[in-house]
């Protein structure tokens, strides 16, 4: 493990607790108890507009990678401040932590976020223009996905077939094996069914932990497969 708990350091005086981002249950969460990190994988799941994306773009900027998408010694070139969460991030971290924590030259990362994840790519040199969207997502784990450190994600899944995903799945697993940790928002029912990690839900009650077989978004996908028409009739004319 790299990083064990992230909290907020101290809520901005001026802050409104009515307004973005203090206001979303998840964030409320955050600042009371913090978000405690038990495993190597951590998933993020809930519905669009539950702060899943809030959340874990506060955690790279708080680990220090770009919020836009990139590696730790990368920064765009507008030089975007931190977000008013992402500035009051901190962490308790592990001792393989504590050492990239406290040397920039040490720290080791990078920050994936589905937007803006092949113009980072690129700029890195790791999103050759003859493939696919998805094929550049891949080829970036095969190249840049190996050391030790923090990989944050939001949405991977986003440019990913069924196929690609598994194979993720597997570069994921052989990341964590290298040392790596990984936080992760997704949607996806395959990829948090990767064995060993923790599953955070968040949504109007905050955060709580759960299980695979237990999320919200695999039970409709089950039902969903087993007779689309019971779905369908909802939003179809």
């Amino acid at each position: 493990m790299i990083i064990e708990r992230a909290y907020v350091s101290a809520v901005p005086s001026d802050a409104d607790e009515g307004e973005w981002p203090w206001s979303v249950p998840c964030v409320r969460g955050l600042v009371a108890d913090g978000l405690r990190l038990t495993a190597p994988v951590t998933y993020l799941v809930g519905e669009n507009g539950s702060g899943k994306s809030t959340l874990v773009e506060a955690l790279a900027e708080g680990f220090g990678l770009d919020s836009w998408g990139g590696s730790h010694d990368w920064r765009y070139a507008s030089h975007r401040p931190k977000s008013v969460l992402g500035e009051h991030i901190r962490f308790d971290a592990a001792p393989r932590g504590r050492r990239m924590l406290g040397s920039w030259r040490a720290r080791r990362g990078f920050f994936l976020r589905a937007e803006t994840a092949l113009d980072a790519l690129d700029r890195e040199g790791f999103a050759p223009d003859a493939v696919s969207h998805g094929e550049g997502f891949l080829a970036a784990f095969r190249g840049k996905f190996l050391h030790p450190g923090l990989y944050v994600m939001d949405e991977p899944e986003a440019a990913l077939s069924f196929t690609s995903c598994l194979e993720l799945l597997g570069h994921l697993d052989r990341l964590v094996r290298n040392g790596g940790q990984i936080v992760c928002a997704t949607h996806s029912p395959l990829l948090t069914a990767l064995p060993g990690a923790d599953i955070v839900e968040v949504g109007d009650h905050g955060v709580r932990r759960t299980a695979w077989d237990e999320l919200a978004l695999v039970e409709h996908w089950r039902r969903y497969l087993a007779d689309p028409r019971s779905y369908l009739r909802h939003v179809l004319d």
